[in-house]
């Protein structure tokens, strides 16, 4: 079994912080957003749900598992939805 290359490990690092200021970002400005829609919230995550997927494909659960909950904290939040309503979404 061999280990990740020398290069590779420093590659896998920068793909994870852009993945995180994807994600960083998408929350401060569904956090900060005086007149967002929901549609427009959503929107947005999908759009960073795909920038973390582009840089990490087939990790859909880890995504899940990881960003999904703050996503939906959020929703809960910002704009008053329960989880009954949150989970209707999807």
């Amino acid at each position: 079994m061999s280990g990740p290359t020398a290069a590779a490990i420093p590659e896998e690092a920068l793909r994870a912080r852009r993945a995180q200021l994807a994600v960083d970002l998408t929350c401060s400005l569904i956090a900060q957003s005086r007149d967002l829609s929901l549609a427009e919230a959503l929107g947005m995550m999908a759009d960073a749900r795909r920038i973390v997927l582009g840089l990490f494909p087939d990790k859909e659960s880890t995504f899940n598992l990881i960003y999904r909950p703050r996503f939906h904290r959020l929703l809960r939040e910002r704009l008053g939805l329960s989880e009954e309503e949150i989970g209707a979404l999807g």
